[in-house]
């Protein structure tokens, strides 16, 4: 997932009412969630993210600008058809899942959009309500984002290319020499007396003139 949050307005899920809504008591299957951007900003979307909440399957449309027409007319455009988000609407699965849409998911270019329209279904009866929760719209990169990288990242050596080993003695050398040495360690060890030699002991008698008298 990636951090370029557009701000945007998410308004309330409005739900479709077939018929007369005040003599007609079946629960709606159908809501829709309209997404807006601040003083009409034109967006290229990146990704799409939220958290589903009891929607089985998602439609999404996007109003589009036209940057060749002069009049700077709009359009809507579906961009995802019929995503499934619950494996079966009757049960639990996927129903308080995170999802994510991505630049590549959907059917067209989600370049310049103004606004974002979120079709939710869910056939079943047994949820008394369902919805999108926590919808982050992020955008894509621009091309010129370079001066955004952190100055030590250019310096970074490439994975294909050996470091500069120039001025550091030859391994191998330094491999030997550590062999020799711990080599050398090995042998003194071995030949080295477990007897306690005393301060004053000098083979196994105490000399006179090393001693002090208190």
């Amino acid at each position: 997932m990636s951090d370029n949050v557009v701000v945007c307005i998410v308004k309330p899920a409005v739900a479709l009412q077939l018929g007369d809504a005040k003599t007609d008591t079946s629960r709606p299957g159908v809501s829709v969630i309209d997404v807006t951007f601040p003083q009409c900003q034109a967006v290229k979307v990146q990704e799409i993210s939220f958290k589903n909440y009891y929607t089985a399957f998602l439609k999404v449309r996007l109003l589009r600008r036209n940057p060749s027409n002069k009049e700077g007319a709009s359009k809507w455009v579906t961009c995802l058809r019929s995503h499934r988000l619950m494996p079966n609407p009757h049960t639990e699965g996927g129903s308080q899942d995170y999802f994510s849409i991505y630049r590549q998911q959907m059917l067209i270019e989600p370049d310049d959009v103004t606004s974002i329209r979120f079709i939710l279904q869910q056939p079943s009866s047994t949820w008394l309500n369902f919805t999108l929760e926590d919808i982050k719209i992020h955008q894509c990169v621009s091309e010129d984002s370079e001066r955004d990288i952190p100055p030590w990242f250019s310096h970074l050596t490439p994975v294909d290319q050996p470091p500069n080993l120039h001025g550091l003695p030859d391994p191998q050398t330094v491999s030997s020499s550590i062999q020799q040495m711990w080599a050398l360690t090995e042998v003194m060890q071995t030949h080295q007396t477990a007897a306690p030699i005393g301060r004053f002991d000098v083979d196994g008698c105490y000399d006179v003139n090393l001693l002090s008298y208190t």
